[in-house]
């Protein structure tokens, strides 16, 4: 049995093409530990003793400080500085996994791989081999700790586990990192324990609240990296060497020409990824995007938005200058203006 059928098994309904988990709707919105199949995300395996050298070169983080199975926030942009993708890094082994969404998995791999040239390093699909699990909720970090023996104790550190990784992440979440068999044979422990099966929007939102965004396809090249708040979650290293868009991003630090930032807000409004956003004092032009939202309960969606700073003191709207309204929330982090 594959791990899409075991699955769909247990209830899950799953769209083949994005990924996109969901279950019952009578399941309940919010349970004190979610227990979501990570099946919207994809996981490209660099593999090779030249991996960490390779990444470290195109990616915006300092992949040389990402320790064993431990985790790793990172970008990849154009020459233009502009973001093709947002990354998790998972140290395995001496192997490094790039976790980022599904519908976007193939077209980084092969547009990495370009650049692979002499390095000893090489670019594979890794979903075959391993599946990934999402805790999320007030109870998830003690309810993993009861299953699978141990739980990292600070945010993006990991530790191995039977079959895989288990990885701790912002918003008091754990990633676990394993292989098929493995996944299937902890589902029943986890939902014994307490956990409750929870489709793809349950980690979306959770993402949403720890302000973590993602580059979607609706949103590739509308953001430096600062404007998505990627150095403020350690997805940005201003001290490393050269990488594609180091020069725009570093100049977009130093000379303070940064103008939009990414704030979380909340709608009675459906909202979907590069819906655009409005405030009266921009004369009809958006003042940004939609980059993430998730549905938080009856009639009430959160996002993050990428909007322009000065656009705050004048109000969010959707479809609009004068269109419905949007509160904007705090997130977990100072967001520096």
């Amino acid at each position: 049995m594959s791990w899409q059928d075991f699955l769909r098994a247990q209830g899950a309904a799953i769209d083949d093409e994005t990924g996109v988990v969901r279950f019952d709707p009578a399941t309940t919105a919010e349970p004190a530990c979610a227990l979501v199949p990570l099946l919207d995300f994809g996981l490209i395996r660099f593999a090779g003793e030249e991996t960490v050298a390779f990444l470290h070169g195109q990616l915006s983080s300092d992949v040389k400080k990402l320790a064993d199975a431990g985790a790793q926030y990172s970008s990849y942009s154009t020459p233009k500085g502009r973001m093709l993708a947002s990354l998790l890094l998972l140290r395995e082994g001496d192997d490094v996994l790039l976790m980022l969404p599904r519908t976007l998995q193939a077209a980084i791999q092969k547009r990495l791989s370009m650049y692979v040239l002499r390095s000893k390093t090489r670019a594979s699909d890794a979903g075959a081999d391993r599946v990934l699990l999402g805790l999320a909720g007030p109870r998830a970090l003690a309810l993993g700790a009861e299953v699978f023996g141990r739980a990292p104790a600070a945010d993006l550190a990991g530790t191995a586990i039977d079959g895989g990784l288990l990885v701790r992440l912002p918003g008091e979440r754990l990633l676990a990192v394993l292989e098929p068999a493995a996944a299937e044979a902890a589902w029943p422990g986890l939902v014994a324990a307490g956990a409750v099966a929870a489709g793809s929007a349950a980690w979306t939102l959770a993402d949403i609240r720890a302000g973590i965004p993602w580059v979607v396809a609706g949103t590739q090249e509308e953001f430096v990296p600062q404007m998505a708040n990627m150095e403020l979650i350690g997805a940005v290293n201003f001290k490393k060497g050269c990488y594609p868009g180091q020069e725009i991003v570093a100049r977009t630090q130093y000379l303070g020409k940064l103008k939009r930032r990414t704030y979380r807000i909340r709608t009675t409004a459906a909202v979907q990824p590069g819906q655009p956003v409005y405030s009266p004092e921009m004369n009809g032009q958006p003042s940004g995007l939609i980059a993430l939202a998730a549905q938080a309960g009856e009639a009430q969606w959160e996002a993050l938005a990428v909007v322009q700073i000065g656009s705050i003191a004048h109000g969010l709207h959707l479809e609009g200058p004068d269109g419905p309204a949007v509160e904007v929330l705090t997130l977990p982090y100072p967001v520096h203006e």
